[in-house]
């Protein structure tokens, strides 16, 4: 095999973790300006650090790598009374 191919349900949790990441990272970044405690915007500032290192990962991951399903062109079409 010349090039990775991701399978499936390989595709579906590398979309799951991108999702996971994103909102932890909007989470601690909203929560850094509800916190008083420096220690605690510390920790939240180094997840915001970390999650976005690791979105960058993902992305780069998510571009590079060529799924092994193909997208159908054609949609269903609607049943519209009768």
């Amino acid at each position: 095999m010349n090039h990775a191919t991701l399978a499936n349900h390989e595709s579906l949790d590398l979309h799951e973790f991108l999702n996971l990441k994103t909102l932890g990272l909007a989470k601690s970044k909203l929560m850094q300006g509800l916190v008083f405690d420096q220690e605690l915007k510390a920790l939240l500032q180094k997840d915001v650090e970390q999650s976005t290192k690791a979105i960058a990962d993902l992305q780069t991951m998510y571009e590079r790598v060529p799924f092994a399903s193909s997208v159908p062109e054609l949609r269903p079409t609607p049943i519209t009374g009768g």
